[in-house]
């Protein structure tokens, strides 16, 4: 008589709830470790998650990042949120976002103290006068990585150049956003027939842009103008550069071309987000309280968006209405990260060694496996040699 055959083994971890407190535990460790940009971020929690942990299967995973990709706000922070959620309900959405953006905050935060305190030394602007080029090179390679995802049809590649024009002419990245995504959805209800109503309030808010005010700008101002970016940036973590330039190096002036590549930079060598490096400009023009509300400001909108949408994943990434007017937002991010290297290198084009180490840079990180944390560290060293020498 053939023995009983075992029992299949169960993942309870897919189906029963976890606690906040084990939520917290292991995107803390995350925020500390998590480098390499939302690629890597994602591919962490791949395999965190999905691989080792079991706490949602590979589908459910997927179904995420898509949903993450149909809001405004940084993907990746947002995928830790809606795991957060999955996991441990409306206390594991605030614990998971709260645990994995911290860390990296409260680094940039001190970072930032330092090169105040430092700005006036001679090896400071000297080391990031070598990254500075390298933090372009960085656009460019995730512009390289992202052409075929983010431009997937005819009609947006049309609407990528469209607003790389439209950008390099002078008009708002807010408005050329706010337009490209009106196109698509025209676009998309001409020639998409989608019945499902999941998601169709996501981006309501996103024809409220109000334009800046001119006052100066205290910890209220560095929100209000954080939070109006966090509200309607889609895309790459690095289309977060174009929105900040036009709003605090040209309307404002309250930061130099340098100053934001150096808060990028810090953003991009430090774990978790590269949404951080608003902590850092926040810092740069208000001090503490600047800090907190630049913070406050362009992280808020990724939790009241993971909060409204994530009890309707599935009927989100179900509407093929919603997923074709996405190509058209991406395309146009796209286009904001092409414009904001391209303004941004003229600034280069005088100085031969830092329009070289831009050109090297571009190279290596495109055409080899040498991760961007090793170049930017280069970059900083070719700086820091040639002041003295």
């Amino acid at each position: 008589m053939p023995a009983p055959a075992a029992p299949t083994p169960r993942s309870p971890s897919r189906t029963e709830p976890g606690s906040w407190i084990e939520v917290a535990r292991v995107f803390s460790r995350l925020g500390l470790t998590a480098f390499g940009g939302p690629a890597a971020h994602i591919a962490a929690m791949e395999d965190e998650f999905v691989q080792r942990r079991q706490w949602i299967s590979r589908d459910e995973f997927v179904d995420l990042v898509g949903a993450a990709n149909l809001i405004p706000g940084p993907n990746s922070t947002e995928l830790a949120i809606h795991i957060g959620y999955r996991r441990a309900g409306w206390p594991g959405l605030f614990a998971a976002g709260v645990c994995f953006i911290v860390p990296a905050v409260l680094l940039v935060w001190a970072l930032a103290m330092a090169y105040v305190q430092s700005g006036s030394r001679v090896n400071a602007p000297a080391i990031l006068a070598g990254v500075q080029p390298v933090v372009l090179a960085v656009v460019v390679q995730a512009l390289w990585r992202l052409r075929s995802s983010l431009v997937r049809s005819r009609w947006a590649a049309l609407l990528a150049v469209a607003s790389l024009v439209a950008v390099l002419a002078g008009v708002s990245e807010f408005a050329v956003l706010v337009l490209a995504i009106v196109t698509s959805l025209l676009i998309a209800r001409a020639t998409v027939s989608d019945d499902a109503e999941g998601g169709h309030r996501d981006l309501a808010a996103l024809g409220a842009v109000a334009a800046t005010v001119g006052a100066p700008m205290g910890a209220p101002a560095v929100f209000l103008s954080f939070a109006k970016i966090g509200s309607v940036l889609f895309g790459s973590g690095y289309v977060l550069l174009t929105f900040l330039r036009g709003e605090f190096v040209l309307r404002h002036a309250v930061l130099t071309d340098a100053q934001l590549l150096d808060a990028i930079a810090v953003g991009q060598v430090t774990p978790s987000p590269v949404f951080s490096a608003a902590t850092f400009v926040g810092y740069l023009i208000a001090g503490h309280a600047g800090a907190a509300a630049a913070t406050a400001g362009i992280f808020l909108p990724a939790f009241v968006g993971v909060a409204l949408t994530a009890p309707y994943v599935a009927r989100i990434r179900g509407s093929r209405r919603w997923s074709s007017a996405l190509d058209g937002v991406n395309a146009a991010s796209l286009a904001l990260m092409a414009s904001v290297v391209l303004l941004m290198a003229r600034h280069l084009a005088p100085d031969p060694i830092a329009l070289a180490i831009l050109l090297v840079a571009t190279a290596v990180l495109v055409f080899t496996r040498v991760g961007s944390g090793w170049v930017l560290l280069a970059g900083g060293c070719v700086g820091l040699l040639r002041a003295l020498l």
